[in-house]
């Protein structure tokens, strides 16, 4: 007779998931452990923070455009829904696993309530690699997904958008397939649509407009001038070139940009229009002919006062840290800094804005949009642009004050304070919800 064997329990008090020490779940899990600290009399709920509400793997088969049937694996998580419809993106990649989908989903908990939007947390990915697929294919993939995760999502239940590798294309396709699965249009279902679908102006820039706006409050609050800042940028797709071009429009440098194609630099500044439609011809910014090309690991040597990391999770690591330049980091991507990096960069000065705050320009606008597709009234440009300003300076500026409460950002960081705000915001909401049945 076989005796199991008895171990302990996993840390992280998930059966279904083991990650490593640097995978997203385990950073942010890590970032929930250094809040409980400052969450008082509503730690005793702060265990619902450290397990997803709702996890969702599903098959995606589809037929191949040579006949064959293919099979993907697609997740849905939502994280929280204490304080409304769950909120997130939806990625295609190669690298899409179960355990960063629900670091991702937690983030957006975190993101939605520190900005105080009406939402909790949410995020879908396939794990697929969409360049090898025939525009056919890709929207094939897209519909049945959609109708795997049909059971889940809704304009008031969980509302998707655009990620990594996604776009208003592939949310029409999702908004179509749920509209057929119900027998009405719902516009409400995603966001980050073209505008004839409901989509809403200001929505493709928000998330770098809002990474320009962290920045420049930012910036001055430590004194750092525009004017004349060297600015890196690693990642150069929508979120990365936005802000690029609105940090390029406010006087400063883009001195380097490093994407999946290559890292070109240039110390008197790139031009980020001529790059901007260099990516559009070629894919990627290698090979742009008014600028020097230098090895990927050298992008972090780069001389800048500003760092705005724009790609994927777990980039800046604590080696990697001990050699930036930069006086202020902008997370423009979801997770690029490693626990261990924060202490190293707080140690020596750099100010962090994290990407809970930085990149919710995106989630900003795409709670307007839902807003306006409920009403079927729609804002102009300039009213979608102003209302994002107001609430990320407001937003920022609670944030900051309550590091200042703590000794300042050097005692308690940026990172620390926005989940401080956020937590208290989702577990008081708990809290009062209580317990069901």
């Amino acid at each position: 007779m076989c005796t199991p064997e008895i171990t302990e329990p996993p840390a992280n008090g998930l059966s279904y998931v083991h990650p490593g020490p640097d995978s997203p779940w385990n950073t942010y899990l890590r970032q929930i452990d250094r809040v409980m600290p400052h969450l008082g009399r509503l730690s005793r709920w702060a265990e619902t923070l450290r397990r997803p509400k709702r996890c969702l793997i599903v098959d995606v088969p589809i037929e191949m455009d040579d006949g064959r049937i293919a099979h993907f694996e697609g997740y849905r998580v939502q994280h929280s829904l204490t304080r409304g419809p769950g909120k997130g993106g939806v990625r295609y990649h190669p690298d899409v696993r179960l355990e960063e989908v629900m670091a991702l989903a937690a983030w957006m908990s975190i993101k939605n309530a520190a900005v105080n939007l009406p939402f909790g947390g949410a995020k879908g990915g396939i794990r697929v690699a969409p360049r090898e697929l025939s525009l056919k294919e890709l929207e094939k993939l897209t519909r049945r997904y959609t109708s795997e995760i049909g059971l889940l999502i809704g304009p008031q239940q969980d509302i998707p958008a655009p990620d990594v590798n996604t776009n208003a294309q592939v949310m029409a396709w999702m908004m179509d397939t749920y509209s057929m699965n119900v027998g009405a249009t719902t516009t409400g279902v995603v966001t980050g649509k073209p505008l004839q679908l409901g989509g809403s102006l200001g929505r493709v820039k928000a998330t770098g407009r809002g990474v320009f706006v962290c920045g420049r409050e930012a910036a001055r609050r430590i004194a750092l001038p525009l004017e004349g800042a060297r600015v890196a940028v690693q990642g150069f797709g929508n979120v990365g070139s936005a802000a690029a071009e609105l940090f390029q429009q406010a006087g400063g440098r883009i001195v380097a940009v490093q994407d999946h194609t290559g890292t070109v630099w240039r110390e008197a500044g790139l031009e980020v229009a001529e790059l901007m439609l260099h990516v559009q011809r070629t894919g990627g910014v290698g090979g742009f002919r008014a600028a020097q090309g230098m090895e990927a690991e050298a992008f972090w040597d780069v001389p800048c006062d500003v760092l705005i990391p724009a790609a994927l999770e777990g980039q800046i690591t604590a080696e990697r840290a001990q050699r930036l330049h930069a006086r202020l980091v902008l997370e423009g991507a979801n997770g690029p800094t490693l626990p261990a990096a924060d202490d190293v960069l707080t140690g020596r000065g750099v100010l962090v804005v994290p990407d809970v705050i930085c990149n919710a320009g995106g989630v900003t606008v795409s709670y307007f949009e839902w807003v306006q597709d409920f009403s079927s009234f729609f804002w102009s440009e300039d009213e979608v642009n102003q209302r994002l300003d107001r609430i990320l300076v407001q937003a920022l500026q609670h944030i900051w004050e309550t590091a200042e409460q703590h000794g300042g950002w050097r005692q308690m960081s940026l990172r620390t304070a926005t989940f401080a705000v956020a937590c208290e915001r989702i577990l008081s909401a708990r809290e009062m919800r209580g317990l069901y049945p």
